[in-house]
């Protein structure tokens, strides 16, 4: 089997990236490290990957952006955030659309191994972590941006989607609202079922039997959204609220309520999460979560220069933000006698 860099950090009783600082010829380092590190590097026949090293040495001052679907507007705040930073720093950003398959993220990364990139950063992607951490691991800069990955050299910048999943449901359980049904996205996608695992907790803490029948796939889009929701009643489910892993597929439901004379929020209550434009636009207002979208791509893509500059992380490297459960017509309803 091929010995790879966390080997040799193992070995020398340091971090992954203080190996890859040794192979770049850093200064950062002790001279007493370089020597712990490279006499692990000579006992391990170690052969650091050649493509990943000119990578590193020969700059293109650009930085690629894989984002899962640019159709869904939550995107667009985060890659303002990312593309003003880093022209602020002299760097150009690509953006790619993975169009939610983990092939074309794959495809994607290759601009890292053919140094059309300096660095990569991932918007919720499918890709696993194990997936993540092969490249990292070679010595690629990758950055995240809507989950976290316990890695020492891969910046991390999210939300907590239990935490306010959570406080979503309890704020439609305080209206009284006891049948809640979920909207989940992408079976793959982390936003899915760490948002279901929000959903899950606030039910078990109030003590209301979890139905999964009440569970919908609406892909992340507003057609998905509509098309879940058409599924739900057709099935003549009982529920009075819904809480939707986004405002994509909310306006779906949105949609086919208008379709059924379903009337927003007497019979039917909707929380969703991102806080979109249109959000505040539509009749009655959504009740949505507000992640602070433009602070998240700003933060991440600072680090990643840093990164990419052998200045690796110097005050942090993980960013948990805040977000903020924004209460409106769609959910301010109290229901009686459910």
């Amino acid at each position: 089997m091929d010995t790879k860099i966390k080997d040799v950090a193992k070995m020398a009783g340091v971090s992954p990236a203080t190996v890859s600082r040794v192979l770049n010829d850093s200064s950062l380092v002790a001279e007493s490290t370089k020597r712990k590190v490279k006499e692990a590097i000579e006992q391990m026949s170690y052969h650091p990957n050649a493509t990943a090293k000119y990578l590193r040495s020969q700059k293109t001052m650009t930085i690629g952006v894989i984002v899962s679907d640019i159709n869904v507007s939550y995107y667009a705040e985060i890659v303002k955030g990312i593309e003003n930073m880093a022209y602020s720093r002299k760097y150009k950003v690509i953006i790619c659309d993975a169009q939610n398959q983990k092939e074309k993220e794959l495809g994607y990364l290759e601009l890292l191994l053919n140094r059309t990139v300096d660095a990569m950063i991932l918007i919720t992607p499918m890709l696993s972590d194990e997936t993540i951490k092969e490249y990292v691991n070679k010595g690629f800069v990758i950055g995240l941006i809507g989950r976290y990955l316990d890695h020492p050299n891969v910046p991390c910048s999210f939300t907590d989607n239990v935490k306010f999943s959570k406080q979503a449901l309890e704020h439609l359980i305080e209206r009284g609202h006891r049948n809640i049904a979920y909207l989940s996205g992408y079976p793959d996608a982390i936003d899915s079922y760490e948002r279901l695992e929000g959903y899950m907790k606030a039910l078990r803490e109030h003590n209301i039997p979890f139905r999964p029948e009440l569970i919908e796939n609406g892909d992340f889009n507003e057609t998905g959204g509509y098309h879940a929701f058409k599924r739900m009643v057709e099935k003549k489910l009982s529920f009075t609220a819904i809480y939707s892993a986004n405002d994509e597929m909310a306006l779906g439901v949105y949609k086919a309520c208008a379709e059924l004379h379903i009337m927003i929020p007497e019979q039917l209550a909707i929380v969703g999460v991102d806080n979109n434009r249109i959000s505040k636009y539509i009749s009655p207002q959504l009740s949505t979560v507000n992640q602070p979208k433009y602070t998240m791509g700003a933060l991440l893509v600072e680090k990643i220069i840093d990164q990419i500059n052998e200045n690796q992380f110097v005050n942090q490297r993980v960013f948990k933000v805040d977000s903020e459960l924004l209460i409106r017509g769609s959910s301010d309803f109290k229901v009686l006698n459910v």
